[in-house]
């Protein structure tokens, strides 16, 4: 149940693998990393798989691992993407669609996760924020 109180913890369903494309490459790379351990060097030092618990799991036993073990690991991004196409939230100027005076200026207006961690993108977008805020252009 949702609540109109600020105070109450926020319930958020972030929808992993509404679209099963996401749960194929997600397998898909699993399977991969097992192929992997097989292999020396690796494979001198593994007894036996540690998740799945098989060592030739079958595709139902992988989504099932997948499912159970798959998080989003304190980064995600993506949830207020930034953009010119319709499905962007945010305009290329930090500014919500539809909404006068209200940017969002953090992590979820990246339109894909970064390949390092997010905090030094996360500080560009908040200081080209102030610099829009503030009416900053940048020199062309």
């Amino acid at each position: 149940m949702r609540s109109g109180d600020p105070f109450a913890a926020a319930r958020i369903d972030p929808a992993y693998y509404a679209d099963p494309a996401d749960l194929a490459v997600m397998t898909a790379g699993l399977r991969v990393q097992l192929e992997i351990a097989r292999h020396e060097p690796l494979a001198a030092f593994l007894k036996d798989p540690y998740l799945p618990d098989r060592a030739d799991p079958d595709d139902a036993a992988l989504v099932e691992h997948v499912r159970r073990w798959n998080q989003t690991e304190y980064h995600p991004v993506g949830t207020c993407a930034m953009g010119v196409h319709e499905q962007a939230v945010v305009d290329l100027e930090l500014r919500v669609r539809g909404i006068e005076r209200l940017r969002v200026v953090d992590a979820s207006v990246m339109p894909t996760i970064p390949r390092a961690n997010t905090n030094a993108p996360t500080i560009m977008v908040a200081e080209k924020a102030a610099d829009l805020i503030r009416g900053r252009r940048s020199p062309e």
